[in-house]
């Protein structure tokens, strides 16, 4: 059992804790800074946003000059009334992408890009649609490269390209993708006929495309049936090619070619039909 003099000796050799001030000057020094940093950021961007406005109603945004880029058919002021743009406005209020879709309206235009050049220029940068042939649907249209049927033919527009026919546009409305495989098959055979020498695209009139028969092309002399069927046009222009100088001075005399058979050339001689193409 312990004494009560241990027991006084024990607590008198304990530490005394001993309250800390507070560093109130430390405080007080980092809320000062903070409150100026605070009032400094506020202050600048406050500043910022005044100028941006000054700035922005000094004219010093408005549009003075618009620049039309990669238009070959189509003139430069054509495409600037298109985009409705008006000298002085400013550069900010404009919809780049509503200005692309109002140019877009024009057949020639495939794609129009808006640009804003800080910090007075606005420029369009353009993508004329190309014509491949002419087809004929009632009356005569430009389609492009893609299948796109995009312009009804005007007075003044040439017509010194290849002929499509056979696809009407029933067939357009009620086969879509049909009507569309069909117009891609022609296509492709005139980007084959565009590579040849011997028998080239400028020894073609007319392409007659149906879904019984596929294509069926028409030379340019003498309005010479020539049968393609429904694939395989690289393999018999070749078979073609190999034999057409010979048939080229007789044209006048073939009632048509066939090239459906494999690995043949099917010459009909001796007709006497109206051919009334070519």
């Amino acid at each position: 059992m312990r004494s009560l003099k241990q027991t006084k000796s024990v607590r008198r050799n304990r530490r005394k804790k001993q309250k800390q001030p507070l560093p109130w000057k430390q405080l007080l020094a980092r809320l000062l800074r903070v409150t100026v940093f605070c009032g400094l950021v506020t202050f600048l961007l406050f500043g910022a946003v005044v100028g941006g406005r000054l700035l922005l109603g000094s004219g010093y945004f408005e549009v003075t000059t618009m620049r039309v880029e990669n238009n070959l058919r189509l003139l430069s002021d054509e495409v600037l009334a298109l985009s409705d743009i008006e000298q002085g406005s400013n550069i900010f209020d404009l919809d780049l992408d509503m200005i692309g879709r109002k140019i877009e309206k024009n057949p020639w235009v495939a794609s129009a890009r808006v640009e804003r050049v800080f910090p007075n220029e606005v420029t369009i940068c353009i993508e004329e649609r190309e014509p491949q042939a002419i087809i004929r649907l009632g009356t005569l249209y430009y389609v492009d490269v893609s299948g796109e049927i995009f312009k009804m033919l005007d007075a003044g527009d040439r017509l010194d390209y290849p002929l499509i026919s056979g696809i009407d546009r029933q067939l357009l409305l009620d086969q879509p993708e049909q009507a569309r495989e069909l117009l891609l098959g022609a296509l492709g055979l005139l980007t084959e006929l565009a590579q040849r020498k011997v028998f080239s695209l400028d020894q073609v009139s007319e392409l007659r495309v149906t879904l019984q028969e596929g294509i069926t092309l028409y030379t340019y002399r003498g309005g010479v049936p020539v049968r393609f069927g429904q694939n395989g046009y690289r393999t018999k222009l070749d078979r073609l090619e190999r034999i057409y100088r010979e048939l080229k001075p007789r044209l006048a005399a073939i009632d048509y070619i066939d090239l459906n058979v494999v690995e043949r050339v099917i010459v009909k001689l001796e007709s006497h039909r109206n051919r009334g193409r070519g």
